[in-house]
């Protein structure tokens, strides 16, 4: 994708979602060209790191269970869900990142029903799912994330469980370089202005949020959901694949991921 420039400024929830809609639709493909391999058709891999669903059981067990993917790509996670016995929907903001599933479906003879839609404001009934789950889908990319975890409250019965994972909040105050030059911080922890791609006509073409670990909890508990649990993944030895800023070198020193675990009470 072509960028004019990078701007740290205020982004509103329409430009974000409207800039975001237009990066992964144009990114999709070299996307899963490059990552398709690490997460696999049908894989739940929560984060760079690689730590796995199937070893992690962060969701516990998914048999017979109503699950909700937020933010799916291309359906790894939620393919490899229906795998193991649950009855999933999964959603994307990106039209393109939605053919790439339809695409392994077509290769695997498998079947995830997925939707078009904004995590902000979710296509569905209340309480119609027991678990969701989000491997960095959305929640990064959006303005208001206390608006998504409230529709994920909404969305989930009595009991029901949320887990996501995001970049670690200590990642933004250092530059996003895998090398020697990722660690040494160059910016303050406390600074929440956005991230900001501009294209050659001026607009936004990609927003990334920031929030502070004291951010993330208070989403949460603002929402309505109980946090249970937080998983900061270490990097694994013998791991040597490098993702943006995700290194063995940065990963050895400075966490890349967290990873929420909530419940609706």
């Amino acid at each position: 994708m072509d960028v004019a420039g990078i701007d740290r400024r205020r982004v509103g929830a329409e430009e974000t979602s409207r800039a975001n809609r237009g990066w992964w639709d144009g990114a999709a493909d070299e996307y899963q060209a490059e990552h398709g391999d690490f997460l696999r058709d049908s894989g739940f891999v929560w984060c760079p790191e690689g730590l796995d669903e199937a070893d992690a059981r962060l969701l516990g067990d998914v048999v017979g269970r109503d699950v909700l993917e937020i933010g799916c790509g291309a359906g790894q996670c939620g393919r490899w869900l229906v795998g193991q016995g649950a009855r999933v929907v999964a959603f994307d903001l990106s039209f393109r990142q939605l053919q790439h599933s339809h695409r392994i479906d077509l290769d695997s003879a498998s079947r995830l029903p997925v939707v078009q839609a904004d995590a902000e404001v979710l296509p569905f009934a209340d309480g119609s799912f027991d678990l969701s789950c989000s491997a960095f889908g959305a929640l990064p990319f959006v303005a208001d994330p206390g608006a998504v975890l409230s529709e994920v409250r909404r969305v989930l019965r009595p009991g029901g469980r949320l887990v996501f994972s995001v970049s670690h909040p200590i990642r933004w105050a250092f530059p996003d370089d895998p090398g020697p030059a990722g660690l040494t911080s160059d910016r303050s922890y406390f600074d929440r202005s956005p991230y900001v791609e501009i294209g050659a006509d001026g607009e936004a073409s990609y927003v990334e949020h920031h929030r502070t670990m004291a951010d993330w909890v208070g989403h949460i508990v603002g929402s309505g959901l109980v946090l249970r649990g937080l998983t900061e993944p270490e990097w694994p030895r013998g791991h040597e694949r490098e993702w943006g800023g995700w290194s063995p070198l940065r990963g050895r020193l400075l966490p890349g991921t967290a990873i929420f675990t909530c419940v609706r009470a």
